[in-house]
């Protein structure tokens, strides 16, 4: 049986982000179930399950990205959180996110180590 966009993109953000990407996906289901379909299809069903990078190699890229653009708090800190679950130490993060304040400036940088903060001390209090 052949593997939807859909089936295959949810397996991904299920194996990224666990439980945490699913509760986004279901808090879009009242109003736009439509967008909440696509969040899984397109990024997670074609672009992250492309054989080109690995799972560690394209969290950081997006914890990079959102990083820089500086008003994707809520989701950096999901991916911050994904980067962790594939194996991208808390030291890699740092340093990514510290790499774009020569791109982005200081105050994205400042602010995606506030969210790294956040990640990481919801990860110490849960264990």
């Amino acid at each position: 049986m052949e593997t939807t966009r859909y089936q295959r993109g949810l397996a991904k953000l299920q194996e990224i982000d666990g439980e945490g990407g699913v509760r986004v996906v279901e808090s879009l289901a009242d109003i736009a179930p439509d967008f909440a379909r696509l969040l899984i299809e397109f990024p997670f069903g074609d672009i992250y399950s492309r054989p080109g990078l690995d799972l560690r190699s394209r969290e950081i890229a997006v914890v990079a990205a959102l990083t820089a653009l500086g008003n994707a708090a809520p989701q950096l800190k999901v991916h911050i959180q994904g980067a962790l679950n594939v194996g991208v130490s808390r030291t890699e993060i740092v340093e990514t996110i510290m790499q774009m304040a020569v791109y982005a400036g200081f105050p994205a940088a400042l602010n995606g180590l506030g969210a790294a903060r956040e990640v990481f001390a919801a990860a110490e209090a849960a264990h």
